[in-house]
C-alpha cells in the first residue's frame, strides 16, 4: 500500500490548552473543518480507544471516516487511527507553545491511499485540492480559537 504524509500548521493567538481543547471539540468541528461533522461512538472522545466517526461531504454524499484515539496526550497532541475502507492511516493533531497565548497547531495526515498504482497515480491531482481544505480549515480553526469557548 502506497503512503503519503501532509502536514499543515497554523500560528493560533490563544494558550495552549485553548488550542488544544478547541482541537478535539468533537462536536464544535463542524464549526471551522471544511464540510465535516464528528461524533464520539465509543468512550469519551478524550481517552485512548475512543471511537469517532466523521463524515465530510457535500449536499448529502460523503465519505464516512471511522477513527480510535491511539494517543491522547493534553494538551499536547491527539493521534487517531483512520479504520475506514477509504480513508486509513493516522491522522495527529499536536500543539507547540509559542507563548503562555500563543501557540502553533500542526495537522499531520499520514495516509494509505487506497486502490494500489491507481491511488498513487491519482494523488498528484487530488493533492492541491487536499491540502487546500485542511489550509482552509486551519485559517479557520485560528480565528475559532480566538473566541473558544
Amino acid at each position: 500500500m502506497t503512503g503519503v504524509v501532509v502536514t499543515e500548521r497554523i500560528d493560533v493567538d490563544a494558550s495552549p490548552e485553548t488550542v488544544f481543547a478547541a482541537a478535539t471539540d468533537w462536536d464544535r468541528q463542524r464549526e471551522w473543518m471544511l464540510g465535516t461533522t464528528v461524533r464520539v461512538l465509543r468512550g469519551d472522545g478524550r481517552s485512548i480507544g475512543s471511537e469517532l466517526e466523521a463524515v465530510t461531504g457535500v449536499g448529502g454524499v460523503g465519505v464516512a471516516d471511522r477513527m480510535r484515539v491511539t494517543v491522547w496526550d493534553a494538551p499536547w497532541r491527539c493521534e487517531m487511527r483512520h479504520l475506514g475502507r477509504v480513508v486509513r492511516g493516522v491522522g495527529i493533531f499536536a500543539v507547540q507553545p509559542r507563548s503562555r497565548d500563543a501557540a502553533t497547531f500542526e495537522w499531520t495526515e499520514q495516509l494509505e491511499l487506497p486502490l494500489g498504482m491507481l491511488g498513487a497515480a491519482g494523488w498528484p491531482l487530488i493533492r492541491p485540492l487536499f491540502s487546500w481544505g485542511l489550509r482552509w480549515s486551519l485559517d479557520r480553526f485560528a480565528a475559532f480559537c480566538r473566541d473558544y469557548p
